[in-house]
């Protein structure tokens, strides 16, 4: 796997929140040193509005480009939903990047082995038939288990093809990608909380979308 990872850290070269002063800086370990790949001044000004921190956010990923892994003093909020829904490993740390990218890096390593492990264990869940064109699926245990798969790959191929009605999601929250789809208009759901904070999401297929199988 590459060795990038991304920092932002602030004037004074210790870890910073993307809401503070500061910069993105992209290491690569190369020959036992970490080195600079490149650098990028960024700071999420709390005073601009969802579309602009989001068109902020863009820009970040445009620049971070293949790396996947990104370090700040503290990742909440909008960063953290944007870096997650990209793909990224998010990790918060307090120090210089020299303190902890050996740490980082060998952890990235081992859950890298283990997902490539799992992987080859793991049967890929499909939604349950209950009745023509009404389906059921429990995503619980992708979320509960680091078990290599994500809620995306499960769900995302189902919901392309487009043939169903309803689609009933047992979950234990509601992924971020997906609340993006519903945000975007092409679906329609209402979400449940019931007990033992299971989420129950009933999804259907907006009238942009054709009918039928």
């Amino acid at each position: 796997m590459p060795a990038n990872i991304a920092v932002h850290v602030s004037e004074n070269g210790e870890t910073a929140s993307p809401y503070d002063i500061g910069k993105i800086v992209v290491y690569r370990k190369k020959n036992s040193r970490w080195n600079v790949l490149k650098e990028k001044d960024f700071i999420l000004d709390k005073s601009l509005g969802i579309k602009e921190l989001r068109e902020k956010m863009v820009e970040a990923l445009e620049f971070l480009n293949s790396c996947r892994i990104f370090v700040g003093l503290s990742v909440a909020g909008l960063p953290y939903y944007e870096l997650e829904k990209a793909g990224f490993s998010v990790w918060e740390f307090e120090g210089k990047p020299l303190e902890f990218l050996d740490y980082v890096l060998a952890e990235e390593k081992e859950k890298y082995k283990q997902v490539k492990s799992r992987k080859k264990n793991y049967v890929m869940l499909t939604p349950d038939e209950l009745s023509y064109g009404y389906y059921r699926i429990s995503i619980k245990e992708i979320q509960e288990n680091d078990t290599g798969i994500t809620s995306k790959q499960v769900l995302l191929p189902f919901l392309r093809k487009g043939r169903f009605d309803s689609l009933e999601i047992i979950c234990n929250h509601v992924p971020p990608w997906l609340q993006a789809e519903l945000m975007g208009g092409g679906y329609s759901g209402d979400i449940e909380k019931g007990a033992h904070k299971e989420v129950k999401i009933i999804l259907s297929r907006s009238c942009r979308q054709p009918c039928g199988k």
